[in-house]
């Protein structure tokens, strides 16, 4: 065959697997935000693994001289077809979404330099192309942040992340020092000293047990020696410095670095000798509360976190063994509801107050399938109403994606709506649509109300239905480590459990919000955490659920 045909045949080969590419990635969806939604950030998995495998094509015809591109294609091919097997549960351990998130805006950008010489058959400027549709810089942040936002809530060290030591897991990862590098910088971008400190020590642990990084120690030492002067600690600031000015004595900053210490140092240690007793009290302080001295400085705006927190990791938990003995399991019809009578639903009491209440087998797996299938186009990110202005906005307490479904769009929506109002008996008419929501990388929902309180008096003012009386919420999968639904004001916890729901009112009979229902949704430590709620309102509960004289009742 001549060669010129050979040629011709070759490049028209590319082209089409290009377009067959390029068509994938239009399909995608064309937003942002992929951090927040588990359930979408596979079909990322599924672009990463066909980018490598059409470079892997591409290989092929210049190999001797890409050998280094063909090392990265060949270790990303053994990932993602790992990957790609389970995505979910690949994507539940938090670190491989964010080192997902990371090989998609930055590593990637490295590789096409690699192979910027040559760009005859196509695979830069496709390359380029669809980058567009790749995670943002925002949601490499975001999934950074979840990871340092997991490391708090759950007390985990620095060390058991990067190991991949999470519990529950299936897909074992770790991390590298430029991962950690990574998050470090991002936490220092943040003036967030304390995690900066945390994650720069973890990667010079990982540099003097010998692994081989592009990240020097140098830069690692610069960064940490800052941090940890900015938390007040100068004799470990200063002996970082001196330690960092061998590997580099002609390091700028570094030396103007050392004489400022010492001169904070000496100036400290006077002091310290008119007060000994009073700073040494301070100086202790300032090691125990690092953490507490970062939300200071963060302007922290939740009261109850450390509760929060407690009960996210199964502490704290205030149920007496008196109180837990008065809660029981029944069968249940709703005073002889007609379509209970015969296969009456599984009750357990999960608390006594506010009363909250678990129901068994209350779903199927083929109505989970079903509404999922029919939320993951339509996810977006979450948003709460703004308590000032009554806009809808994203917020950084609230990391999931929802979708709204109707009864009208499937009979299985319409059924489950049905079910809900048999083992209530609140009407449906006036209720909010079925939300479904899948959260994403260290998921969350931080306390809140679901109902409007006094200094809201138009929260849901356009719907023309009342306030929220009650909240049902359907756990549509089993979650590996965390994801709990916690109640911090009463102590109280319920863990996810696939195919329950669970219920309770927001509203007292005499129509008071019944504050003790702050509730909020724990990160999810490990695994993919997908739920679904109906808010019922006020109006048409007028015979069904009578107003009462007692404010509190």
């Amino acid at each position: 065959m001549p060669a010129g045909l050979d040629r011709f045949l070759l490049q028209s080969t590319m082209a089409s697997c290009w377009f067959l590419l390029s068509f994938l990635f239009h399909s995608l969806y064309a937003h942002n935000d992929f951090f927040t939604s588990i359930g979408q950030m596979t079909d990322l998995l599924y672009t990463e693994k066909d980018l490598v495998n059409s470079l892997k094509d591409y290989i092929k015809q210049e190999e001797n001289r890409l050998e280094q591109v063909k090392e990265w294609a060949d270790k990303l091919d053994s990932l993602t077809n790992t990957a790609t097997q389970d995505p979910e549960g690949f994507l539940g351990h938090p670190v491989n979404a964010f080192k997902l998130m990371k090989r998609l805006n930055h590593e990637w950008a490295d590789l096409e330099s690699l192979v910027l010489k040559d760009t005859t058959n196509g695979f830069i400027s496709n390359l380029t192309v669809q980058r567009q549709y790749f995670p943002t810089d925002e949601d490499q942040t975001g999934a950074a942040k979840a990871l340092l936002r997991l490391q708090d809530t759950y007390q985990l060290s620095a060390n058991t992340i990067s190991n991949g030591d999470l519990p529950g897991v299936v897909h074992k990862s770790r991390m590298t020092v430029a991962d950690c590098f990574e998050l470090g910088k991002i936490a220092y971008s943040d003036a967030d000293y304390y995690h900066t400190e945390l994650w720069m020590a973890q990667a010079l642990s990982q540099l003097d047990e010998g692994e081989e990084s592009t990240i020097d120690k140098v830069t690692v030492m610069d960064y940490l020696s800052y941090a940890i002067y900015q938390q007040g600690e100068l004799e470990r600031a200063l002996e970082l410095t001196k330690r960092l000015l061998k590997l580099d004595p002609n390091h700028q900053r570094a030396n103007g670095n050392l004489k400022y210490f010492e001169f904070q140092l000496e100036k400290q240690r006077k002091a310290e000798a008119e007060k000994k007793e009073q700073e040494d009290k301070k100086r202790e302080k300032k090691v125990l509360d690092k953490r507490d001295a970062q939300r200071k400085r963060s302007k922290d705006p939740l009261p109850e976190r450390k509760k929060y927190e407690m009960l996210c990791r199964g502490e704290g938990i205030k149920l007496t063994p008196r109180r837990q003995s008065r809660l029981f399991c029944r069968y249940f019809d709703n005073n002889r509801n007609p379509r209970l009578l015969l296969a009456p639903v599984k009750q357990e009491d999960e608390w006594d107050r506010p009363r909250i209440v678990r129901y068994h087998d209350i779903i199927s797996d083929s109505e989970i399938k079903t509404v999922k299938e029919m939320a993951k186009p339509r996810l977006r990110r979450a948003t709460i109403s703004n308590p000032i202005t009554g806009v809808l906005e994203t917020a950084p307490y609230r990391i999931s994606k929802s979708a709204w479904l109707s009864g009208y769009e499937h009979s299985t929506i319409e059924t489950i709506n049905q079910r809900i109002e048999d083992v209530t008996g609140l009407e449906m008419d006036t209720a909010e649509e079925l939300q479904v929501a899948n959260y994403g990388v260290g998921g969350q929902y931080e306390p809140h109300f679901d109902f409007g309180r006094k200094d809201e008096p138009d929260a849901f003012k356009e719907l023309g239905t009342g306030n929220r009386i009650a909240t049902w919420l359907f756990y549509m999968s089993d979650v590996s480590a965390g994801g709990a639904t916690v109640f911090p004001d009463v102590g109280a916890a319920v863990w996810p459990k696939k195919g329950t729901a669970v219920f309770w009112y927001n509203l007292f009979a005499s129509g008071e919000g019944d504050y003790s229902t702050r509730h909020a949704a724990c990160p999810v430590l490990v695994g993919n955490k997908w739920v679904s709620n109906k808010w019922i309102h006020e109006r048409g509960q007028e015979f069904r659920r009578p107003c009462t004289m007692s404010e509190l009742e």
